[in-house]
């Protein structure tokens, strides 16, 4: 199957017409006197990127989860595992699966899981899906796939998922995310790529699509006709190119399960918003959220894709900044990673102290690496050292944003050891904000996760100003 690039404006011209009626307020409704909490395993720490006021856990012991059920009706945990070799995060999806069942047990709750992934199709797909579903113990009717991601341009029409680059929707088997060294794909076409990721466990023909058509026609009950009729163990692809196609959707899958279908679900982070009944809420004012202080804020980029690398060229021309290279390669030297670490804790500090405001990025030339496994553990030894400099900070500074999952990630919880935080909301569409536990190293703080693959080339720019005064 051919895959070819389409004008946005047109194509999405050319549609019927969205469902006519919000249905949010009944999701919510539904959701709120549902006998089941929903939790979402994020796989990295931007899927909060849609939502806000939900709690975070970043640990999941057993007593941990079974107080967070007494207290919360839907909540995150952040699992970190796009960062993992495979087994490793297969081995972790049952782990968090079996503690989940047995802290629901305890409270005396039933639950409902959600594996949120990334919006361009990288992660451990199938790989722990399925081990999640061994660790809970339970088997379902479908898996419910939802890559759509309005905030980052990502939508899915036709069955093929397409990433917005201008004006026109690119097929994202055409696009550098396909590239990356742990996850490649070769097909946009989700029923190929399901095919290509289980090895041919799932066929193509095996893998059903609901379609716009279906969705912005017939409404929840086409959708919950077409659930209902799906055979046991496939594949659902839901297509959306609106946030109302979710909710249609949703109502749908709402419908197919009062009809006894059962489902686990693998989305992007627009589904969680709309699965949950949740409005969206005006961005946050960052001035607000910095603390008064004559200490200088930081900026720390780890991502190296080609949107993170624009957006930092044009964050180090604002005129006051203080850049910071972080030299991967001494990084990755056992001889030279100590003395290096040293040496920019050292250098950040000072110029925290001076109020400057820092952005420390890693070098941009991408050290090759002979496999997947090799390539995550690069990442994972650069991120770790980012961690330390920001583990041995004296002083709170006035911002911290990170930019990059892995780097986010190990920052809050390694750096910043956050083992509970709640979803204030987002600093910009798609960039989430959190405020920080009082057992983190800087409770109460605002902490920005910004996702690599979302933002203009502005984007980082903007982040930094909005904290100016």
């Amino acid at each position: 199957m051919k895959e070819v690039s389409l004008p946005k404006s047109a194509t999405f011209s050319a549609l019927p017409p969205i469902w006519p009626n919000s249905l949010l307020a009944e999701i919510r409704e539904l959701q709120q006197h549902s006998s089941k909490h929903l939790v979402i395993l994020d796989d990295d720490p931007t899927g909060t990127q849609t939502v806000h006021d939900i709690p975070l856990l970043t640990s999941w012991e057993i007593e941990q989860l079974r107080q967070e059920f007494d207290r919360s009706k839907v909540f995150f945990i952040l699992t970190n595992s796009r960062s993992m070799a495979e087994e490793d995060a297969c081995q972790l999806s049952i782990e968090i699966g079996q503690n989940l069942v047995a802290a629901a047990e305890q409270a005396g709750v039933d639950f409902f899981v959600l594996s949120r992934s990334d919006s361009t199709l990288r992660g451990h797909y199938p790989a722990e899906v399925d081990a999640l579903c061994t660790g809970i113990g339970r088997t379902y009717d479908a898996t419910i796939m939802v890559p759509f991601f309005q905030a980052g341009g990502r939508f899915t029409l036709h069955n093929t998922h397409y990433v917005q680059q201008g004006a026109e929707l690119v097929p994202a088997a055409h696009t550098e995310f396909a590239k990356d060294k742990a996850f490649p794909f070769s097909s946009s076409y989700l029923p190929s790529y399901v095919a290509e990721k289980t090895g041919g466990r799932v066929a193509a023909e095996q893998v059903v699509g609901i379609s716009i058509e279906t969705i912005r026609k017939g409404g929840p009950t086409a959708v919950k006709q077409q659930l209902v009729a799906t055979p046991k163990g496939s594949v659902i692809v839901i297509n959306a190119c609106d946030p109302r196609d979710l909710e249609v959707a949703v109502m749908g899958l709402h419908q197919a399960q009062a009809a006894g279908k059962s489902y686990i679900y693998r989305t992007a982070a627009s589904f969680v918003r709309i699965l949950a009944g949740m409005e969206e809420t005006p961005l946050l004012n960052a001035k607000q959220m910095a603390i008064d202080t004559p200490v200088g804020g930081i900026l720390f980029v780890g991502s190296h894709i080609k949107k993170s690398s624009q957006q930092l060229s044009k964050a180090l021309e604002l005129p006051g900044i203080f850049p910071i290279e972080i030299e991967v390669a001494r990084l990755l030297n056992p001889s030279t990673q100590q003395i290096a670490i040293d040496e920019y804790l050292n250098t950040i500090s000072e110029a925290l102290a001076q109020g400057k405001n820092v952005v420390a990025y890693t070098s941009r030339t991408l050290v090759a690496a002979p496999t997947a496994k090799r390539s995550l553990s690069i990442s994972r030894i650069i991120s770790e050292s980012i961690c330390e400099v920001v583990q041995r900070l004296a002083l709170q500074p006035r911002f911290l944003i990170a930019k990059g999952g892995i780097t986010s990630n190990d920052i809050a919880t390694k750096g910043l050891q956050v083992k509970r935080a709640l979803v204030a909301g987002q600093l910009q569409a798609g960039v989430p904000v959190w405020k920080l536990g009082p057992e983190s190293k800087f409770p109460g703080m605002h902490y920005v996760v910004y996702p690599g693959n979302v933002g203009g080339e502005e984007g980082l720019a903007d982040a930094l100003q909005a904290f100016e005064y």
